[in-house]
């Protein structure tokens, strides 16, 4: 049975009482309308339009137009700066399919395929891996897990009287629960708005991830047998008792071996890429904008 709190995502008008009383204005978050003036961006002589700059400014989600515009732009010329590259390099187009069936685009192919002929990646020897992983162990650690039982008393914060009526029903049974906690299975099956109270609030074995944040930090500071004082979350007031805690084991090298291999293939890859790109920065004549190549976005 599923559980509730289970996740499994104008200018200011003057005063008239104090017309000469000044103070710092609040600042307006409010997105800008207005058009971003950048000078013509060109790559080699090719022109990057404001066309595909705007259409490509929504994968840039930003604090303000300008920044977004500035990292949609720097995206667009590196793309260029590699399609160029391909083309000049006369690089074949294999065009690949995903899980999903979907191909990809003649560009990305291109450029997929540049920087598997360029860069070079070497692999790292059984020493490398074995070094990583005796110098990360805590990364290696299965997550430990909690046997819980919980009683909620739903509250929307945006209902005011019912909110603090929730809260204050949640001090109760937390009361009534210090000096009898046998009861605890009862008034979760009397008073829980969570489907779980059916069966006495359990529920079951929940890891990382399983639960509210807040929910979770409360429940990895209980020692088994615990009853927390009332937790807020988006769905109410918990009261929560941990009746068992799992510890995470240490996982062997032999069972993460292939995964500290992915890992650093892929880390040195964008590393080398970096330095690719930055290669073919240094060596282009790009106009309209300043384009640092160690810290501009690279074609995914």
């Amino acid at each position: 049975m599923t559980a509730l709190i289970i996740d499994h995502a104008a200018s200011r008008a003057p005063s008239c009482e104090h017309p000469h009383e000044h103070g710092p204005a609040t600042p307006d978050t409010t997105p800008s309308r207005e058009r971003v003036a950048m000078p013509p961006v060109t790559v080699n002589g090719v022109t990057i339009s404001r066309k595909a700059i705007a259409a490509e400014v929504q994968n840039f989600p930003a604090r303000n137009p300008g920044e977004g515009w500035r990292a949609a732009t720097r995206a667009l010329v590196i793309r260029e700066l590699l399609l160029q590259e391909a083309r000049r390099l006369d690089v074949g187009v294999e065009q690949k399919t995903d899980e999903d069936g979907r191909q990809e685009t003649v560009e990305d192919a291109q450029v997929r395929g540049l920087i598997e002929r360029e860069v070079r990646v070497p692999e790292a020897d059984e020493e490398t891996l074995r070094r990583f992983y005796d110098n990360n162990l805590h990364r290696f650690v299965t997550p430990s897990l909690y046997e819980a039982d919980h009683i909620l008393i739903g509250a929307r914060r945006d209902e005011s009287e019912a909110f603090v009526a929730a809260r204050e029903k949640a001090l109760s049974l937390r009361a009534a629960l210090a000096v009898a906690p046998e009861r605890f299975a009862a008034l979760a099956q009397d008073c829980s708005d969570c489907p779980s109270g059916a069966i006495g609030g359990s529920l079951g074995q929940i890891g990382p991830g399983d639960t509210t944040p807040e929910f979770e930090a409360a429940l990895i500071n209980l020692a088994p047998g615990d009853m927390s004082p009332p937790v807020e979350t988006r769905y109410g007031f918990h009261l929560i008792r941990l009746t068992r805690r799992i510890d995470g084991r240490q996982l062997p090298f032999e069972a993460v071996r292939k995964r500290i291999a992915a890992y650093l293939t892929e880390h040195v890859n964008r590393q080398a890429t970096a330095q690719y790109v930055c290669l073919l920065v240094g060596q282009a004549d790009i106009c309209g904008i300043d384009l640092d190549g160690s810290s501009s976005p690279l074609v995914q």
